[in-house]
């Protein structure tokens, strides 16, 4: 098959978990490979027999055997939350998905002091909350920007070094949050953490070099291109690169050659969002009618906003990655049953009819602008139609596999054509 890089080119929630699933299914993979986000992504698998499973840390290939999970240096590590995931795969008849599953050293370790620091400064907000997962993410790599000894995953072997920067960790939060939420103390955070390390292979620089050479490798990305740190609608947005750039660095660091993966883009036939930020084409009476089952609004998320297609967020999305190789399209079952959706040509902003919105390098203060200018966009619509067709017209890529509900049976797959012909039959 090859290696291929799965990313969401919308706001999240397109369907990541049972695209990676498909793939690793239909096979041979070795290994899924997490390369951003942390604890808070939540990829839903249902398998045909109606075991279900919310994929945060574990690669969503977990349930075919044999197939490996490499949290890779740019994920947030949450130990806690990965042993109540692993007993839930166990629950589920996955006995073996802590032997399967290997850590980089390097990664950050996201503990309880950053999960209710996150709380505490999403409460602050009050009405301008950005909207947050309550998970600790962008604490963690706040954190590890203003301080050179935030914890990693490989601390966890070496518990003076822990426990001292467990302790540095409690106190800032302890000053910084007199009045937040109480936290375990250092010993009992320090105890989990070296179990953990105990039970989980932690590996250095050299593992990804091994992995693809034993197979082919599925990347799987966490939330969406339009949440990206730099290019998404700056201040609703994620402290994580979101596109392709960290799995490609880390196969460039492997060895792999420019271009010896496939790059996949997911998106749902209609368009959905997680809690505040743009959303041009929200429409209230689709969010009444298209309940999610595994997204409901949450208490520090939000609410699971849903609307039409949209051709420009999307050419954005895909103009700021460079491009993919092939689009995986979902819910096409929903599409098919519903004639009143549509999909967005152009924005009207300020009497202009706009088709492409602006690109450049990092700077949130032009993303920030850029939010204040969709704040006033009016979407300009046409019939959908047939979903999967209207989509490669109006994104000019073909559609390589279609998703018509929710199990790896529900999948047509195409051919996606790369540099090294990758085939997703």
């Amino acid at each position: 098959m090859g290696h291929v890089i799965v990313v969401d080119l919308g706001f999240g929630d397109a369907g990541k978990g049972t695209v990676v699933d498909h793939l690793c299914s239909k096979g041979p993979v070795a290994a899924v490979v997490r390369f951003n986000g942390g604890a808070q992504a939540a990829h839903n698998v249902v398998l045909n027999d109606g075991r279900h499973h919310t994929f945060a840390q574990f690669g969503s290939g977990t349930f075919t055997p044999g197939v490996r999970t490499h949290l890779s240096r740019f994920m947030l590590v949450d130990p806690l939350a990965l042993a109540a995931e692993a007993g839930h795969l166990r629950a589920l008849g996955v006995a073996d998905a802590l032997d399967r599953l290997t850590a980089d050293r390097d990664a950050l370790l996201t503990t309880p002091y950053h999960r209710a620091a996150n709380r505490a400064r999403e409460s602050a907000r009050g009405g301008a909350r950005h909207g947050s997962c309550g998970m600790g993410i962008g604490e963690t790599v706040s954190y590890a920007l203003a301080h050179a000894d935030a914890p990693r995953v490989g601390d966890c072997q070496s518990p003076i070094r822990l426990r001292r920067r467990l302790s540095a960790l409690r106190d800032w939060y302890l000053g910084t949050f007199p009045s937040g939420e109480d936290v375990p103390d250092v010993d009992a955070c320090a105890e989990a953490f070296a179990a953990f390390a105990e039970r989980v292979e932690i590996v250095g620089a050299g593992h990804l070099r091994r992995l693809l050479g034993a197979g082919n490798v599925v990347f799987e990305g966490a939330q969406g291109v339009l949440l990206d740190e730099w290019h998404g609608f700056h201040p609703y947005t994620t402290w994580s690169t979101t596109t392709f750039a960290n799995a490609e660095t880390l196969l460039a660091e492997a060895g792999a050659a420019d271009g010896s993966a496939a790059r996949l883009g997911v998106l749902r036939a209609y368009a959905t969002r997680h809690g505040p930020g743009p959303f041009v084409t929200e429409d209230p009476a689709l969010t009444a009618d298209l309940p999610d089952p595994h997204n409901a609004a949450g208490r520090w998320q939000g609410a699971f906003r849903v609307g039409h297609l949209d051709a420009v967020a999307l050419r954005y999305a895909l103009d700021v990655t460079g491009g993919v190789d092939g689009l995986a399209v979902t819910h096409l079952d929903v599409a098919g049953a519903r004639p009143d959706l549509r999909v967005c040509l152009d924005y009207e902003i300020g009497g202009e009819r706009v088709g492409r919105l602006e690109t450049g390098p990092p700077d949130l203060g032009r993303q920030a602008a850029l939010t204040r200018r969709l704040s006033a966009a009016r979407p300009v619509y046409a019939p959908l139609g047939r979903a999967e067709e209207t989509i490669e017209d109006v994104l000019q890529t073909p559609v390589v596999l279609r998703s018509y509900g929710p199990t790896a049976a529900h999948k047509r797959a195409g051919h996606l054509r790369t540099p090294i012909d990758v085939s997703l039959r």
